[in-house]
C-alpha cells in the first residue's frame, strides 16, 4: 500500500515513516493540511493516517474537506484527543478507524494490515495461492511448507500479485504503490524484482506470466 502520513510531530512523523516503510510500505509524510490536499490532487494514496491537531488547519476541517472534494481513501484519525465526543466527531467526519495517542506500533501496524486486507479483499491474514502461502503478519513467505527467503521488496511485490492473484498488475501500479516520494523504485525496478521472484518460484507450481503491454499475472501453474 500507498500511505500518506499528516503528523506535525516530526519525531513522531520520522518514527512512523521509517516504522511503516520496514513493514513494506511506501510512505510519505507531511507536515500540515494544506500541502496534504495538493498531494491527494497528484497522487492516489491507499491509507491516511491523519492527526487532528496540525498547524494550518483543523484535522477535522481537512478531513471534511477530503470527503467533500470525492477522496475515497481509508483514513485512521491518529491524535491525543481520547474522549468519546472527539472519536464520534471523527468517525462521522468520515474516518474509518481512530486511534489515540500514545500508542504502540505494534497495534498500529495490525490496524494498517487490516486495511491491507480489506483492500486486497482478504478477510484472513494469510493469502494462499496454490501451495504459496503468505502471512501477512509475520511477514513470511512458504510454498509447499519452504520458507522463502525474500527482501522487504520482493515481499511486497509479491504480495500484491497474490493480493489480485489471476488479475493483472501493471507496472505503474506496483510502482504507484511502492515508492514513496523519495524512494527509488522504478519500471525498471519492477522487471528486476519480477525476474528474481520467478526464479525463485521456477518449479513450485505456480508463476508469474507477463501479459505483454498490460503488466504481470500470477497464477497456478504459468509459465514467463
Amino acid at each position: 500500500m500507498r500511505v500518506l502520513v499528516i503528523e506535525d510531530d516530526t519525531t513522531l512523523g520520522h518514527a512512523l515513516r521509517e516504522f511503516l516503510t520496514a513493514q513494506g510500505y511506501a510512505v510519505d509524510w507531511l507536515e500540515a493540511g494544506a500541502p496534504a490536499l495538493k498531494a491527494l490532487k497528484a497522487q492516489d494514496y491507499d491509507l491516511l493516517i491523519l492527526d487532528l491537531n496540525l498547524p494550518d488547519v483543523s484535522g477535522l476541517d481537512l478531513l471534511t474537506q477530503i470527503r467533500a472534494n470525492g477522496h475515497q481513501e481509508s483514513v485512521l484519525i491518529l491524535t491525543a484527543r481520547d474522549g468519546l465526543d472527539d472519536r464520534v466527531a471523527g468517525l462521522d467526519a468520515g474516518a474509518d478507524d481512530y486511534v489515540t495517542k500514545p500508542f504502540e506500533l505494534a497495534e498500529l501496524a495490525a490496524r494498517v494490515r487490516a486495511f491491507a486486507r480489506r483492500r486486497a479483499g482478504q478477510a484472513q491474514p494469510t493469502i494462499e495461492v496454490g501451495q504459496l502461502s503468505f502471512d501477512t503478519v509475520g511477514r513470511e513467505v512458504r510454498i509447499n511448507g519452504d520458507r522463502l527467503n525474500l527482501s522487504v521488496r520482493e515481499l511486497s511485490v509479491l504480495e500484491m500479485l497474490m493480493g489480485r492473484a489471476g488479475r493483472v498488475v501493471t507496472k505503474r501500479q506496483i510502482v504507484n504503490s511502492l515508492s514513496a516520494w523519495d524512494g527509488d523504485f522504478s519500471e525498471n525496478a519492477v522487471e528486476v524484482y519480477i525476474y528474481r521472484l520467478r526464479k525463485r518460484l521456477e518449479g513450485k507450481g505456480v508463476g508469474i506470466q507477463t501479459i505483454r503491454g498490460f503488466g504481470y499475472l500470477l497464477d497456478l501453474d504459468s509459465a514467463p
